[in-house]
């Protein structure tokens, strides 16, 4: 099986189930400031996790690019991906309801058939039967052992023995961060090995046991003071990751070997000479150049203006670059500007599913290029730094650190570079730098990697709806030219994007904060209406999120009749008049990016 047949039979058996498609949101999250990127296919679904009615009903499906960057290092083995597709189904919850769950929506038992019905059928997946062993909650001292999720399964015929009730570690979900919606989780697991070697049990510990799918079940609500109560909304979030599953369905154990590599591990064994499965470190190399360049691909490609860069999203998308061009060269890749090569064969391979790549396919080019040579400088200088270095009888750990951190010198291209000198690198010492390194990064960028629900606070709501009437006033003082690029709200500030070829002046400003502020004091109504796609373009609503749904979205006015002031397709969440917004105030004007400059605010 290929992958655009998997994903559209994923999307298929749910749309027969009831299910509303949906497409796949941005890569970087609007309103998050808890993570760079989006993580799960749950992550542009908060505000309806949450409460907010999401205008395709209450069952969802769809399939979300995600990019995760915590295990950047492991990448190079046959099953970690930097840029990843996660099929997902969800049934969004209603407290209204006496069990919690939405009316027409499920629950854990119908979750669980579904699930089965998909993997087994003969109609769908067709996988055996006999190689697919389970896990559930066994419970702890906060919530109960999952019967429901136990007894369901035992129902459909799986044996006790391949039934693993396992504890929180594996088998619970959330909150994302130290309080919210949380609960547990069943996850299914398919036998890769000899069939005629099948367990009779499930243990997760022998690798050749794969998980494939994840349904989770958040009926928790985790308080500050660390209790746990019933959430009011029952909700079902799954989760099957398109390359793994591709590669059990294709009998393989190296998710590299499925189609959505092949075209990428062929071009890069043109360009180095080599052939994949030549040698360990050839194949590693291989992974990560294919792996880190189409992630960089996607990121770039994403209708966000974000290029290589220090900080945020931008530092990520430099790093993944200059990792690939390190080990392109360990490959023995000589050509000057290959990467776009690669980027040009994820272009072909994914932009029927997603046509921002096509759009923008010029622009990856021109930032790969740019990349490429400003990489290249850095290496001239790293390597005279490391002509001073030979000087001495061996290379120290802290000095071939340096040259990893300061000149992007991977610790193979130091010891390649020694050994021809007839030098040895002290190793252990480099990994003891290397770890304190890891560890500094991991507290200072806690809050940027963990993911998940976004506040939902009264200050956010606040300075979320500032953001719509921002958008409005740089309009109406610029042009209409102007379209958001992106946001970033916490609930002290504001942070917000959008397209602009130059520096504002103080008198623009000014005008852009006397506006909203004028809107503020009339205390103007903020209205959601749901609406098709082709009318709310018809009635000029601004398309930042449109993107997200394919015929019915909601759209937010602020104001009234004549007096409208902003018109918005959004999610949400919003106040319910302006007047509660306070004093509008610009603390800084800066440039984002080319063509995007970037304002940071504040309510007084």
């Amino acid at each position: 099986m290929q992958a655009q047949e998997l994903r559209q039979k994923f999307l298929d058996f749910f749309k027969s189930k009831g299910h509303a498609i949906i497409p796949s949101a941005s890569l970087i999250p609007e309103n998050d400031p808890t993570t760079l990127f989006t993580t799960a296919g749950m992550h542009p679904l908060v505000p309806f996790l949450m409460g907010e009615k999401h205008p395709q009903g209450n069952k969802l499906v769809g399939i979300q690019k995600c990019v995760r960057t915590t295990d950047i290092d492991e990448v190079g083995n046959t099953t970690h991906h930097t840029f990843f597709e996660m099929l997902g189904n969800w049934s969004l919850g209603d407290p209204a309801s006496p069990d919690g769950v939405r009316q027409g929506g499920y629950w854990k038992k119908q979750a669980i058939e579904w699930s089965q019905e998909f993997l087994i059928s003969p109609q769908w997946l067709n996988l055996d039967k006999n190689r697919l062993a389970i896990s559930v909650f066994k419970g702890g001292k906060d919530a109960p052992f999952d019967e429901e999720a136990y007894q369901t399964w035992l129902s459909l015929g799986v044996p006790k023995a391949r039934i693993a009730k396992l504890g929180e570690e594996t088998n619970w979900w959330g909150p994302a961060g130290v309080t919210g919606p949380c609960g547990p989780c069943t996850e299914m697991f398919y036998w890769v090995g000899d069939e005629n070697k099948i367990p009779k049990s499930f243990n997760d510990d022998n690798d050749l046991w794969v998980e494939i799918w994840n349904d989770v079940f958040m009926e928790y609500d985790k308080k500050k003071d660390k209790s746990y109560t019933k959430l009011a909304r029952q909700n079902v979030d799954t989760g099957m990751g398109l390359e793994r599953t591709l590669a059990v369905l294709n009998n393989l154990d190296d998710n590299y070997l499925t189609d959505l590599f092949k075209n990428l591990i062929n071009k890069i064994e043109w360009l180095s000479g080599k052939k994949y499965q030549e040698s360990k470190d050839v194949t590693r190399a291989m992974r990560i150049v294919v792996d880190h360049l189409k992630a960089a691909t996607f990121i770039m490609g994403d209708n966000k203006g974000i290029t290589p860069s220090n900080v945020d999203q931008g530092y990520v998308v430099r790093r993944l670059i200059r990792r690939s061009i390190r080990y392109g060269r360990q490959l023995g890749i000589k050509e000057q500007s290959w990467t776009k090569e690669i980027a040009k064969i994820v272009v072909h391979d994914y932009f029927k599913n997603y046509p921002e790549l096509k759009t923008n396919v010029n622009f990856i080019i021109e930032q790969l290029d740019s990349e490429e040579t400003k990489f290249r400088k850095t290496l001239a200088k790293g390597l005279k730094e490391f002509n001073k270095i030979i000087k001495k009888e061996y290379i120290s750990g802290a000095e071939a650190f340096d040259l990893y951190q300061t000149y992007g010198f991977p610790l193979e291209l130091t010891e390649e570079l020694a050994a021809e000198q007839k030098l040895k690198v002290n190793k252990e010492n480099f990994y003891q730098e290397f770890k304190k390194h890891q560890e500094l990064s991991r507290t200072a960028s806690a809050g940027k990697f963990k993911g998940g629900l976004a506040d939902a606070s009264e200050e956010t709501k606040k300075l979320h709806t500032a953001a719509h009437l921002l958008l409005a006033a740089l309009r109406k003082v610029l042009g209409d030219h102007v379209v958001q690029k992106g946001s970033n709200i916490t609930s002290e500030r504001l942070r917000f994007d959008f397209s602009h070829p130059k520096k504002l002046t103080l008198e623009e400003k000014q005008q852009v904060e006397k506006l909203i502020n004028q809107a503020i004091a009339k205390n103007l109504t903020v209205a959601c209406e749901e609406m098709d796609l082709e009318q709310a373009k018809q009635e000029k609503a601004m398309g930042v999120f449109e993107a997200k749904y394919h015929n019915k979205v909601k759209v937010y006015s602020v104001g009234e009749g004549k007096e409208i002031f902003s018109k918005e397709i959004c999610g949400g969440p919003h106040v319910e008049k302006t007047g509660k917004l306070g004093y509008f105030k610009i603390k800084k004007e800066q440039s984002s990016s080319a063509g995007v400059r970037r304002i940071k605010a504040i309510l007084e």
